[in-house]
């Protein structure tokens, strides 16, 4: 029973068999009581309630009656998978802390915003993976990290059964049915357990994943395996299902022995780690059985208290488990109807988008500037959008950004053979905000730079967003061979057939840039008003791509100053310089030494490091700041992969620097 004399108030959302189990222990735990109830079916939340009788308030309702509660602490989400989001996501809003039954959702796309709002809610967001609070569960991954078995080599893990039938939310595909989702997420979660434990850290996501499987006739996973590797060399093999039943049973192998576990789920009246180490009588360590469900909940308790995370769950290991789940269903090419790429994905919480509804890292609104042709916001930050895997991935991100404030959006012909630009303009369309977002065009990439290749490309692109106009189009790459005045004549005619609102080029020298503007003038022609070339406070010595031009030498500086052409520059981070990845003694990444090292950029980097920690940011967010401060206007391309990196790369937003520490960081004076 609960001993604390100021109780933790339990609320179960979806009154199923799974959330039995947790209000049949919850009484086990050191200070949960269970006081609501809610469903979409007041004939079973009733029947819930009469089976676990109810503390005060006693409130027995639909969802929404019981998250405005101001009496209950925290949720339980135990409905079909496909139900998750939507009520953690209320229930985070209504200042609920949440435990939700695995998998948190069914995609990481939705997963990486969930996780998102909770870090902004300031609740605890836990996916309930009740068996790792189980001493067994602890005892072993304290035997691995203590080098029991030596090195670790392999996991072996299974979870499958038989369900007889193929009918119920396992079997539709409108409900995230299959094995993967629904029981195999348990062996790929102590496998990523293991290997964390093996190199002291809670989870290490798989280097590798490859998988098979079946599909069945309603279109779910019905059998599949794995195989993982993970960074240092240990591997696994995982398998789950409806249709075939395995044993559920775990071999963790190490260099000097074995760990067999017979029961690592379900964990009942007696536990037992059967223990094999070479030289040594086998032994057979025996646990106490345990209320699971009680220990999750007091773990979510303890992190509400402290005003933290799990620690043994943490939104890093979530969103690596969703990853890994993606994966292993990519292996046997199943996505589910609602998250294919030309499905209608709602918002997280199904309301419509608000612009700069949401802060960004730095805490403060998003910064805009304008260009010649475009009579719309564009913001200091655009979204690079070469990084996204799928629409659920892309849906999220892209939401994120907008409701941070950003408009601006950057895609090309190339990226992803057009897939890129098939799932920028789905989320367009699903949203409903084209007239609200700026979006960048890329076409003409070597080999096919030249203006019938650039006029199929821009109608092609078009085609593919599902949109009759480019805010901006950039040319990607110059061709030399042919005369200026031919592309600016190109440019100019679809300008005025209002294909494209502005033009400019990516990776185009200055003296091009002049004398495209000459011919321009001297014709009656529109001319460049962008140019996208790579900017940022380190000095490139070389571009990591043939066809490059870069932008970082005090002449293109001055350049830029005195024709006032708006940048768009791109790796302004410098591949990862301003990171932390680069030391003068560390040569392990050819690209970084090549294109970066030199003494004035380390210097470079130590100023903006030292000036960062002054401010409480990190030398990015300087670096970034540099080039958000140039005295010519300029537009910071970024390429997230995910929404914590998208919030840490705004930090820059607010940093304020001044002339003297622009010149000191550039090593144009000696101190600021």
């Amino acid at each position: 029973m609960s001993t604390s004399s100021t109780p933790f108030r339990w609320a179960v959302l979806g009154p199923g068999a799974i959330a039995r189990r947790f209000a049949s222990q919850l009484p086990d735990s050191a200070e949960g009581v269970l006081v609501a109830v809610g469903s979409s079916s007041p004939e079973r939340a009733r029947a819930f309630a009469e089976e676990f009788p109810l503390e005060g308030p006693a409130l027995v309702g639909d969802y929404e009656q019981v998250l405005a509660s101001d009496e209950v602490d925290a949720v339980y989400v135990s409905t079909v998978h496909t139900g998750h989001a939507r009520l953690a996501a209320a229930a985070l809003e209504a200042g609920k802390h949440v435990l939700v039954e695995k998998p948190l959702t069914p995609n990481s796309g939705t997963t990486m915003a969930l996780l998102d709002l909770a870090a902004r809610s300031g609740k605890v967001l836990l996916e309930a993976y009740m068996y790792r609070f189980h001493p067994q569960t602890v005892r072993v991954l304290e035997l691995v990290a203590e080098g029991a078995i030596g090195e670790l080599v392999h996991v072996d893990a299974s979870f499958a059964f038989d369900t007889g039938s193929r009918s119920g939310r396992l079997f539709d595909t409108a409900t995230a049915g299959g094995g993967i989702l629904d029981v195999g997420c348990y062996p790929l979660s102590l496998a990523r357990f293991v290997a964390g434990a093996a190199v002291g850290r809670p989870s290490v996501e798989p280097a590798s994943l490859t998988g098979r499987g079946t599909i069945g006739e309603t279109g779910v996973d019905e059998w599949a395996v794995a195989e993982l590797s993970f960074p240092g060399g240990a591997t696994a093999s995982l398998r789950t299902g409806v249709r075939l039943a395995d044993p559920q049973s775990a071999t963790i192998t190490g260099s000097r022995g074995v760990i067999r576990l017979s029961d690592p789920w379900g964990l009942g009246e007696e536990q037992v780690i059967e223990l094999d180490v070479v030289g040594e009588e086998p032994r057979r360590l025996e646990i106490p059985c345990a209320s699971t469900y009680a220990l999750e909940a007091d773990a979510l308790v303890r992190a509400a208290r402290a005003g933290g995370e799990v620690p043994e769950l943490t939104a890093e290991n979530s969103l690596g488990q969703a990853r890994a789940l993606d994966a292993w269903r990519e292996e046997l090419s199943l996505r589910f109807p609602f998250e294919a790429d030309t499905a209608d994905i709602p918002t997280l919480t199904g309301r419509p988008l608000q612009a700069g509804s949401v802060p960004t890292g730095a805490g403060v609104p998003m910064a805009y500037g304008s260009i010649p042709g475009v009579d719309k916001q564009i913001s200091r930050l655009v979204m690079g959008c070469d990084n996204q895997m799928n629409l659920a991935h892309a849906s999220a991100m892209f939401d994120a950004f907008f409701e941070m404030g950003g408009t601006t959006f950057d895609t090309a012909f190339i990226y992803g053979g057009g897939y890129i630009e098939k799932l920028v303009g789905q989320w367009v369309r699903n949203r409903g905000v084209r007239e609200d977002v700026v979006m960048i065009t890329k076409g003409a990439h070597t080999p096919y730079c030249d203006p019938e290749s650039l006029t199929r490309q821009l109608e092609e692109s078009l085609e593919r967003q599902g949109t009759d106009y480019a805010d901006l189009y950039m040319m990607h790459r110059d061709n030399t061979d042919i005369p200026v005045g031919e592309f600016v004549d190109v440019m100019d005619e679809h300008l005025r057939a209002g294909r494209i609102r502005a033009y400019g080029g990516s990776n185009w020298t200055p003296e091009r840039v002049d004398e495209a503007n000459a011919y321009a003038k001297a014709n009656g022609r529109t001319g460049f008003t962008i140019l996208s070339n790579h900017f940022g406070l380190a000095e490139a010595l070389d571009v990591p791509w043939a066809g490059c031009v870069h932008a970082t030498d005090p002449d293109s500086k001055a350049w830029l100053e005195e024709r006032g052409i708006a940048l768009l520059p791109w790796s302004s981070q410098a591949r990862g310089f301003f990171t932390g990845r680069a030391h003068p003694e560390d040569r392990s990444d050819a690209e970084l030494v090549r294109c970066y090292y030199s003494d004035e950029n380390f210097e470079r980097l130590a100023r903006a490091e030292e000036l960062g920690a002054e401010r409480g940011v990190p030398a990015t967010a300087i670096a970034l700041a540099f080039v958000l401060h140039q005295q010519f206007p300029t537009f910071a391309l970024f390429g997230p992969r995910s929404i914590g990196e998208m919030r840490s790369s705004t930090l820059g937003l607010g940093v304020e620097l001044s002339a003297q520490e622009m010149a000191w960081l550039d090593l144009r004076s000696p101190s600021r």
